[in-house]
């Protein structure tokens, strides 16, 4: 019998502008555009949100399999920077700092690698559908 797939949501509501309030299990997020993209800068950029899920599901991928290996990377931290091509990100670069020898680092990034959900699926470029739903207090 197949295993059923684990869902995950989140809910955008446009709050006006170019700004949209994000709920995402029990938290809201603001997501905003500058004001040279018309909006009033109150929150990060959807693209920034992009890379803010590359860089926290690395850090915590780094950590994961540094502690099954019974090593903390003392002052870990992950920066992911995107080049913009057009309107998609041509490269997402990850790098990966630690306070700690650089040849543990090395040998713990492909280990992160197999395990980070985020760079994982950006790697294997998911089917986007995208489909409209007519609210439930529309009229048909």
């Amino acid at each position: 019998m197949a295993v059923p797939a684990e869902l995950r949501t989140v809910v955008s509501r446009w709050d006006g502008g170019m700004r949209a309030v994000v709920q995402a299990g029990d938290f809201q997020i603001v997501v905003d555009e500058p004001p040279s993209a018309g909006g009033t800068d109150t929150g990060p950029q959807p693209t920034d949100f992009l890379l803010v899920s590359v860089a926290s599901c690395f850090t915590l991928a780094m950590a994961y399999v540094a502690a099954k290996r019974g090593l903390t990377l003392s002052g870990l931290q992950v920066q992911a920077l995107g080049t913009y091509e057009g309107l998609e990100f041509a490269r997402i670069e990850v790098v990966v700092t630690t306070d700690g020898p650089i040849d543990v680092v090395d040998q713990l990034i492909p280990h992160a690698e197999r395990v980070c959900y985020v760079t994982n699926t950006l790697r294997r470029g998911p089917q986007v559908q995208i489909r409209s739903q007519a609210a439930a207090h529309s009229a048909p």
